[in-house]
């Protein structure tokens, strides 16, 4: 199963690469049910990974003039101090359990999970329809920074939550909020992602969260081979070819893992 497991984080990195969300998709369910990794926990590894992942993405679409420096303080700002704020206060104090409904015991690890599943959810059919109905081309210049503020927070402690890099979020904010064409979206959402995803993990330090370093780079590196491979790739292949079939593919994990962990209940 650990071989599947870092096959998976390959795949985790070819996704960010390609279409520059899905790394904490993949990520969590995979710690999770292949490595064995308490929900909690996971959810601050895929921090690291998507992290330290991302910043070889970032690097490359800046590279090619994709990244809106302004528009990526405007959101992430915010979004980092939220991420950090909730990793660090708000999930150490969460009760374990959460709570209890009709003799039904909802864990901790249970409702991070369902959480996680239902954003999946959310995120599936984002990529199952496509954006073709989002607006972001015809304005460039002109940015709702207000709302962009209020976003970056709200998408912040979300993803801060459940250990998500949140690139299935912040993309539609940016084309929208920040009326920005979708390379440059996918370039300046890596960028937020890879330095509110590392903040948000110290947090998880300050806490006193027990690591496993030599597991955790070796996942890292291998999916910064993919993110390196799925850079190139995303030069030749279509993004709106991959991104309804990886759409169909995150639908199905996160109703496989709703149906996992409502079967365990009791």
């Amino acid at each position: 199963m650990e071989v599947v497991g870092y096959i998976g984080a390959l795949a985790m990195g070819l996704s960010l690469g390609l279409i520059g969300g899905g790394g904490s998709i993949l990520t969590v369910p995979i710690l999770v049910y292949l490595f064995q990794v308490d929900t909690v926990l996971a959810t601050a590894y895929s921090l690291f990974i998507v992290g330290a992942t991302s910043i070889i993405g970032a690097i490359s679409h800046s590279r090619l003039g994709n990244v809106r420096w302004t528009t990526a303080l405007a959101f992430g700002i915010p979004s980092i101090i939220a991420v950090y704020t909730s990793r660090r206060l708000l999930v150490p104090t969460l009760p374990d359990p959460l709570f209890t409904v009709g003799g039904v015991v909802v864990s901790k690890s249970l409702g991070i999970l369902m959480l996680f599943a239902l954003l999946m959810l959310a995120a599936s059919f984002s990529m199952i329809r496509g954006r073709k109905d989002l607006p972001g081309t015809d304005h460039p210049h002109r940015i709702n920074y207000p709302l962009l503020l209020i976003a970056g927070a709200m998408e912040g402690t979300l993803t801060g939550l459940v250990g998500a890099g949140g690139g299935f979020l912040i993309i539609p904010a940016l084309v929208i909020l920040a009326n920005i064409p979708m390379k440059q979206a996918v370039g300046t959402s890596l960028l937020i992602i890879a330095v509110k995803s590392l903040i948000g993990f110290t947090g998880d330090l300050g806490s006193g969260a027990h690591i496993d370093w030599p597991f955790l780079f070796t996942y890292a590196a291998i999916a910064m081979v993919g993110i390196v491979v799925g850079s190139f790739l995303g030069h030749r292949i279509s993004n709106e070819k991959l991104r309804p079939a990886f759409g169909w593919f995150v639908l199905v994990m996160g109703v496989s893992i709703i149906v996992r962990e409502l079967s365990g209940l009791n």
